[in-house]
């Protein structure tokens, strides 16, 4: 039984207007390293007639003084959460002085101050920990705000909006004033000061408007911030040319810190970036990481239209700017390089990361109805399930269609915040179509399954497609309605042609008849992943290798050679399979795909890339962790053993050039490494690894050796890792590689070796990328060594929770995911993690964001 008080949820139903609006906030503050002083001057407005006092939350302030139209007020009420005044008239100004202590605030919450700097995250609800207001997102504000500190330490002062005045003082110390001409919600306040190489460069807008581009880093890294810079120039583009959306402030700061609990954050104006987003140079950064940057920066652009000028209403409606700007950002990225790689990508986070959510006890849709925490609601539901429904609105309206209802959308909500109700329905209402089934995608947890069987009628040449929809049943929810799912369907030919369909599926069941084949097609379903949907049917080998090899679809080719290697590794499982892929099956499409001589390198090294162990444990019904790895290891020996030559022929045909992140080298660097991940276990593996360290020009040939020594378990992988660790050990964020490859090296003493890599002089228990890189590699990617049958790993990580949590509670709450998955594990393993749970839970300390995890995950059922 835990010792915390119950915590009440927040429901999405019992939403209230404010009852008040602070339609203007001047703020002040004088930034000191023992008290920082905030002073904060409201115009409020009663919101109708009513009698009702003003409560504004607040956090861990110190409250000096309050004033009501310049008098001093002693009458409020005062409490740990909120400043309550009362008998307020309609319309008045609030003075409110407090203090707070930035330096000791370790949740990177609200304002706080590592590394030297002063830094802000107000996101979801951190502004309650700066100043007393009404800290929500439908509460919409101009902003006005002065900075003083000492100008020698802290040279830059930023904030959101146009810089508007500054000035120097006697004392050493300075002063910035800005202002943000634009209303906004309280959550996308910024306020950073720190000393900082900038990088200026400017954009032109398509009306001619010249914007200041700046970006902010460390001393020294300036050099590792120029593609930050160009990417965001191309997003500014792109977003002009398809969305005919143009930026609106006269300048543009991204600042990036190593200290931040999120990838970044698309403050008005003034973006607040983790810098492992925004630095890179080929030597430091790989080719992800260069991808990784271009979509984050592009993403927090996007939202200056989708959250900022349009925002939520509520942060149920979160996935309303999250989903959209997601969606967005994919869109970007596919365009700047390769589309159906991109799209596989996006997959891969749905089928092992999303699905596994609506799978356990956090359960939820993408608007969901109640929340303990709000940080809680970041999930890869909100944001990555949300992005594929805006993705089926996409299909189903058609480009044109869907731009013609963003066109209505802003036209209808600038300046606003609204629900996704709102969003739909300007969709709805620009293409005349209704989309009342649709919204159930905002509504209804849980991943739907879709249940196919075909039939052929050779006399008539048709073909018949039933197909049944059936969502499973999800603790928050025991009824389950029809969904709009579009399906996407390719008929294969034997000659080679073929032909595509969108089937609607509205109903539980529903037939599609087509007529007119000369013989039976093979038919490929969920054409581009075109729902977030699982699909049960039984293809033959034969239909698979067809599709994995002749489709015009990129990603069913991907999903075909998928599946023929899960139903093989399932095969082998006590969980059996619905068909036995046999041994030639897999050399046939290793032959096909290896002698077709394929254009898309990035496609290829995809293909032969075997299925994730979260993936895999998403398709079955029981997690068997020996026999899983096994079965999987089992098939890599046998692909290793018939391919080898080819491999070889591959490899050594890549010529290594000059390091440029473009797309055809990154695929030529992503099929190498993927061969050599294979080539690794052989005779000649080890010569091959180090060779390719040796000589590698840039991290991703670097890495890519790292990793292939460690996978294939080669003598010289502490060797190459140690000569890494001194070439790198300054720079903590290249370092984070470093970290992370140890931690999900599967070895019997891997507990042994997370302790030394916490006791190294770069990892910080403070600092959430070094945790991540540690612990979060070890919980989420090293399955022997966190399911370990002793429940020794369960352990380890439940005991180092417990003091996360007393640190920064958002980066607990994410690492604890893990533990509250165990419902396909066997019972042995389920009451080992049940009882890390239970202990984690016994703590009357603990935090409602890992409270609200853990708590939902024993009442699992």
């Amino acid at each position: 039984m835990s010792n915390k008080t119950p915590v009440t949820a927040k429901r999405r139903l019992d939403y209230q207007p404010p009852a008040y609006q602070i339609h203007d906030i001047e703020l002040s503050f004088n930034l000191d390293d023992e008290v920082t002083k905030v002073k904060s001057l409201l115009h409020v407005f009663k919101q109708g007639d009513h009698d009702q006092p003003l409560k504004l939350d607040g956090e861990n302030l110190t409250l000096i003084e309050v004033k009501l139209n310049g008098k001093s007020l002693q009458q409020y009420e005062l409490t740990d959460e909120a400043l309550t005044l009362s008998n307020l008239p309609d319309e008045c100004f609030i003075e409110i002085y407090t203090e707070i202590d930035p330096a000791s605030n370790k949740t990177l919450e609200g304002l706080y101050k590592a590394s030297g700097s002063y830094c802000t995250q107000c996101e979801a609800e951190g502004f309650r920990k700066i100043t007393y207001f009404l800290d929500r997102p439908d509460v919409l504000s101009k902003y006005t705000v002065t900075i003083y500190a000492d100008k020698k330490r802290y040279p830059y002062l930023l904030s959101n909006g146009n810089k508007i005045d500054s000035g120097d003082l006697e004392d050493g110390k300075h002063w910035v004033k800005w202002q943000d001409p634009f209303f906004k919600p309280c959550y996308l306040f910024a306020l950073v000061a720190g000393d900082f190489d900038k990088l200026t460069q400017s954009f032109t807008t398509s009306s001619g408007r010249k914007v200041a581009l700046e970006l902010y880093v460390d001393k020294g890294m300036a050099h590792r911030g120029e593609h930050a810079l160009a990417s965001l120039k191309k997003a500014m583009k792109w977003d002009e040319v398809v969305f005919d959306l143009e930026y609106d402030l006269d300048i543009y700061m991204v600042v990036a810190v190593d200290f931040f609990n999120m990838g970044a954050m698309e403050n008005k104006g003034l973006n607040v970036f983790n810098s492992k987003y925004v630095l890179a140079d080929s030597q430091t950064a790989t080719d992800e990481d260069y991808f990784n940057i271009e979509s984050v920066i592009a993403h927090e652009y996007f939202h200056n239209w989708t959250g900022n000028r349009v925002t939520c209403r509520d942060w149920f409606q979160l996935s309303l700017k999250e989903g959209l700007t997601v969606f967005r950002d994919q869109q970007f990225s596919a365009d700047m390089g390769s589309p159906v790689v991109n799209r596989i990508k996006n997959v891969k986070v749905i089928r092992e990361h999303q699905f596994a959510e609506d799978a356990s006890a956090m359960a939820h849709p993408i608007r969901p109805d109640e929340v303990i925490e709000m940080n809680n609601f970041y999930t890869v539901t909100v944001y990555d399930k949300g992005a594929e429904v805006i993705r089926m609105l996409h299909t189903l309206l058609t480009p044109a269609g869907f731009k013609r209802g963003i066109d209505l959308y802003f036209k209808r909500h600038d300046g606003q915040a609204v629900t996704c109700d709102d969003f739909v329905n300007a969709m709805q209402d620009a293409n005349s179509i209704n989309l009342d089934q649709f919204k159930v995608w905002y509504e209804q947890s849980g991943t739907p399954e879709l249940t196919v069987e075909q039939d052929f009628a050779a006399d008539t040449g048709t073909l018949t497609l039933t197909i049944q929809q059936h969502t499973p049943v999800t603790l928050d929810q025991s009824q389950k309605k029809p969904l709009y799912i579009p399906v996407r369907v390719e008929y294969l030919a034997n000659d080679g042609s073929s032909t595509t369909d969108i089937i609607h599926l509205t109903q539980s069941q529903q037939k599609l008849v087509r007529d007119g084949f000369d013989v039976e097609p093979t038919v490929a379903l969920l054409g581009d992943f075109s729902a977030p949907v699982k699909v049960i049917r039984t293809l033959s080998a034969e239909s698979l290798l067809t599709i994995a090899l002749h489709s015009n679809d990129g990603f069913s080719r991907w999903d075909a050679a998928q599946t023929i290697y899960s139903q093989f590794i399932h095969s082998l499982t006590p969980n059996g399979s619905t068909l036995a892929i046999t041994q030639e099956t897999i050399t046939a499409l290793l032959d096909g795909l290896l002698e077709s001589a394929m254009e898309d390198q990035a496609l290829l090294a995809e293909m032969i890339t075997l299925p994730s162990v979260e993936t895999l444990v998403q398709q079955v019904p029981k997690y068997y962790v020996e026999s899983l790895h096994s079965a999987r290891e089992k098939l890599e020996r046998i692909i290793i053993s018939h391919a080898q030559p080819m491999f070889e022929k591959q490899y050594h045909g890549l010529a290594f050039t000059n390091y440029d992140y473009t797309p055809s080298q990154t695929a030529t660097r992503k099929l190498r490494n993927q061969l050599l991940m294979y080539i690794a276990s052989t005779e000649q593996g080890e010569e091959l690894v180090t060779q390719q360290f040796m000589q590698s020009d840039n991290m991703t040939d670097t890495l890519g050796a790292l990793k292939a020594a460690q996978h294939a378990k080669c003598k010289c992988f502490d060797k190459l890792m140690s000569q890494f660790e001194e070439t790198w050990r300054a720079d903590p964020i290249v370092l984070d590689k470093w970290f992370a490859l140890h931690a999900s090296r599967q070895s019997e003493d891997i507990l042994s070796r997370l302790d030394l890599l916490m006791g190294h002089q770069q990892f910080n228990h403070e600092n959430p990328n070094r945790v991540r890189s540690v612990i979060g590699s070890f919980a989420f990617f090293n399955s022997t060594g966190f399911h370990a049958k002793d429940g020794s790993g369960y352990r380890y990580i439940g005991q180092y929770l417990q003091k996360l949590d007393k640190i920064n509670p958002q980066v607990a709450s994410r690492i604890v995911t893990p533990l509250t998955q165990w419902q396909k594990l066997d019972e042995e393993r389920i009451v080992k993690m049940k009882a890390e749970l239970v202990r984690l839970l016994d703590n009357k300390d603990l935090s409602n964001d890992v409270y609200e995890k853990v708590s939902k995950s024993l009442g699992y059922q």
